[in-house]
């Protein structure tokens, strides 16, 4: 059946977002014009939007902002969690500004638009988030024309024929494409990121990319070690060819059942060397397969940097970044994994390590920049159990 002609959006607006349900929310566009299709998700940070939007873990989505005001500080060329955005677009309350620090190169916006990612503002996103929180993280069209020009119900259409994340294999997509040394280490004000010398008496990470954030080797070179990044694919001989100490599993996106039809016999067969290991979000949810428990599609995920995780070694409760839309099913863990952490908010696995080998993994973040600092304890805990 052929689609109706692009007809003039009501109130002259110039954005429209299409979820695979048929509810259609306009707003003002801004950015990027065109459409893209995806995941549509939440995320309560009130800060670090650029950091969200160049995060890789958010390949295929759509993020609402709950916070209001986004965009206000413009955008760097410091504040970046790869060389480009992954996520598709964004969806915030207010108009973007004009950009309001000393930090800022551009307004949001620009960057958007250079970054060719499509906003929407003008949303009520207290009234989306709930509708995610109740009907779960549904597929979304969001769309920009400057003239207001939409055909809804061919978005509507590919909103409805997207396929979703199940199954989705992305790391490929987002991991490096070659070896490489990373010798950054953290920002600071007034001096930019720390550089490391290629010292060969710091332990060797060997550290395998399944989409990784910058800050996590950067926190990796500050506590101590001499970082190798390999591609998502490297196998095992290709990783000990570069002699680790310890081995590192990245975060990353898409469905890790998906990713680990190739990562987990790799991964089964590091954890026989007994060299230490430590995985974060996705790694942490690799790790888990590789020992025979399971992971399944939550309802609505878990995004945002007020998190809070019970450790269960002493009861103490760090708050963490999160951003993940798989979770390990905690009953599913066999013997020989302990619990190390739990949601205070549902419950759901937030750690493990295993009793007979040095390994463990998270599945919040502990580089989230900015954001607590409540977990970066962990980057030192690995380095220094290496050699």
């Amino acid at each position: 059946m052929a689609h109706a002609k692009p007809a003039a959006a009501p109130n002259g607006a110039t954005g429209v977002l299409v979820l695979a349900d048929g509810s259609t929310i306009w707003g003002r566009g801004f950015g990027a014009e065109g459409e893209a299709v995806g995941e549509l998700c939440f995320n309560t940070a009130m800060t670090g939007y650029q950091e969200i939007m160049t995060d890789p873990s958010y390949a295929r989505q759509i993020v609402t902002f709950t916070f209001p005001h986004i965009g206000n500080v413009g955008a760097n060329y410091e504040d970046l969690e790869a060389d480009n955005p992954w996520a598709l677009g964004c969806v915030v309350r207010q108009e973007v500004t004009a950009p309001s620090s000393f930090r800022a190169a551009q307004g949001f916006a620009d960057w958007m638009r250079a970054n060719g990612r499509i906003g929407l503002s003008g949303v009520d996103t207290r009234a989306l988030t709930r509708k995610i929180r109740l009907d779960g993280a549904p597929s979304a069209v969001i769309a920009h024309n400057a003239r207001g020009q939409f055909d809804v119900a061919a978005l509507l259409g590919k909103a409805r024929e997207w396929p979703g994340l199940e199954g989705m294999d992305l790391a490929g997509e987002a991991s490096c494409r070659q070896m490489y040394r990373w010798t950054g280490g953290r920002w600071a004000l007034g001096r930019g990121y720390a550089e490391h010398e290629e010292d060969e008496a710091r332990p060797h990470v060997v550290a395998v990319d399944y989409g990784s954030k910058r800050n996590i080797f950067r926190n990796l070179a500050d506590a101590g070690a001499r970082v190798t990044v390999l591609p998502a694919a490297a196998g095992f001989d290709e990783v000990m060819a570069h002699a680790p100490d310890g081995l590192f599993l990245s975060n990353g996106p898409g469905d890790p059942a998906a990713t680990g039809e190739y990562a987990v016999p790799v991964i089964r067969r590091l954890l026989e060397t007994g060299k230490p290991l430590f995985g974060i979000c996705l790694g942490h949810q690799l790790l888990a397969l590789a020992v025979g428990a399971r992971t399944a599609k939550m309802h609505q995920g878990h995004r945002g940097a007020n998190h809070p995780v019970k450790r269960l070694a002493d009861g103490r409760v760090e708050i963490t970044s999160m951003n993940h839309g798989f979770a390990v099913d905690r009953e599913s863990l066999p013997d020989g994994v302990r619990e190390t952490h739990v949601s205070l908010f549902d419950g759901s696995n937030c750690g493990i390590e295993l009793t007979d080998r040095p390994a463990f993994s998270v599945q919040y973040h502990p580089e989230a920049s900015p954001g607590p600092q409540d977990s970066a304890y962990l980057f030192d805990k690995f380095v220094s159990g290496l050699r």
